[in-house]
């Protein structure tokens, strides 16, 4: 039975053994011929398949629910671009972003491969045997394995790109989700993750002596007095800190941490003014600046932790940036500072309504919780 024009049409290619002989293609559109008058059907071909009934069932299906053909062929490395573009926007902390590009980085062997064409297997075999290439550091030139966090990021990773060509009928089911990280990797996963150290009374000590002949650890210091996130640090701006209020602004990353106003503390008002004369020297909308940078002289939080690294190596200090808010954090409990003052200035959620909705912390209140800190 001949097909309507436009419908479509079903050929068995001719010549040679082939597995999937039955070519199945569609109608995008139509080409005038100026000369002739008459209208030429352009055709697209929807795929080959081993015989006429499975092609007719995936010409019946496209025609009762017509898809983008040019997203069937999209590679995993493209829709990556495309998703990534998208999903990024929706972040509210660099980190978050750069959790998600690591990740990627140890995908290579699924780059060129179509979308519609990964399955499970691929993805396990992906996350057991992916690696990077690192071009500095002692392990310069040699592969390096994903680790079992990294594992986790993968996944989480597969998971989100999954459900976006999903959702656009990339694919027609989402394999990241078919399966769950092993038990063993989420063992590893307990082990890799570090416990976190806070700076004894020696180390802060040491750091003070060190403020002015090292390089950023004035830095850490504003840090371990004030509680803020790393990251959110990094980039106070100068219009953020109020000297005659003793308050800095900021915040980032979960609604109850943005847009918080955080007392400097005495202890670190010195350090906050000069930082704060040197941005206005150089004309920086930043109050950490780095004026030997290679690439500007604001701050990133990339740009911190390696800073933070190389201050740790001087003074044999064995430390990551996180460390400095979980000191604060312990200082502040042992000095018995308000619950909810504490959540306020370091931008946890309050789960008590009362509290979060209709008490309204005056900047006096907060400054004179962040006082008990005395050391």
């Amino acid at each position: 039975m001949r097909r309507a024009n436009g419908s479509g049409n079903i050929y068995k290619m001719k010549g040679g053994k082939r597995r999937n002989p039955w070519r199945v293609r569609v109608t995008v559109g139509w080409e005038l011929n100026q000369e002739t008058g008459r209208c030429k059907q352009n055709l697209k071909t929807i795929g080959y398949y081993a015989t006429r009934a499975e092609a007719e069932a995936a010409l019946v299906a496209y025609l009762e629910c017509p898809y983008d053909l040019d997203t069937k062929d999209i590679t995993f490395k493209e829709l990556y671009e495309k998703w990534s573009e998208d999903y990024f926007k929706k972040l509210t902390s660099i980190s978050s972003e750069r959790t998600i590009i690591s990740a990627y980085r140890y995908c290579s062997a699924l780059y060129n491969m179509k979308m519609r064409d990964i399955r499970v297997y691929h993805l396990q075999e992906c996350m057991e045997k992916g690696y990077v290439i690192p071009d500095r550091g002692n392990e310069k030139g040699k592969r390096r394995y994903a680790s079992a966090c990294i594992k986790g990021r993968m996944k989480s990773m597969f998971n989100l790109m999954f459900d976006w060509a999903y959702a656009r009928e990339v694919v027609d089911r989402n394999y990241a989700r078919a399966f769950e990280i092993g038990k063993d990797v989420r063992i590893q996963q307990r082990r890799e993750k570090r416990k976190n150290e806070i700076f004894t009374a020696e180390e802060i000590a040491l750091l003070w002596d060190n403020a002015d002949k090292i390089a950023f650890v004035d830095m850490i210091l504003c840090g371990i007095y004030s509680g803020w996130r790393p990251q959110e640090l990094s980039i106070l701006r100068v219009s953020d800190i109020d000297l005659e209020e003793q308050i800095m602004y900021g915040g980032m990353k979960t609604e109850a941490g943005r847009d918080r106003g955080v007392p400097i503390h005495p202890l670190i008002r010195p350090l906050i003014e000069k930082r704060y004369t040197e941005a206005k020297e150089i004309g920086s909308d930043y109050l950490f600046n780095d004026i030997n940078g290679q690439q500007g002289t604001y701050m990133t939080y990339d740009k911190y932790r390696g800073r933070f690294i190389k201050a740790m190596a001087r003074l044999n200090m064995k430390h990551h940036p996180h460390e400095t808010r979980h000191t604060f954090i312990t200082k502040a409990k042992k000095a018995g500072m308000d619950e909810y003052i504490l959540k306020r200035i370091v931008g946890h959620a309050i789960n008590d309504i009362t509290e979060s909705t209709y008490t309204h912390r005056e900047i006096e209140e907060l400054k004179e919780e962040m006082l008990k800190i005395k050391d």
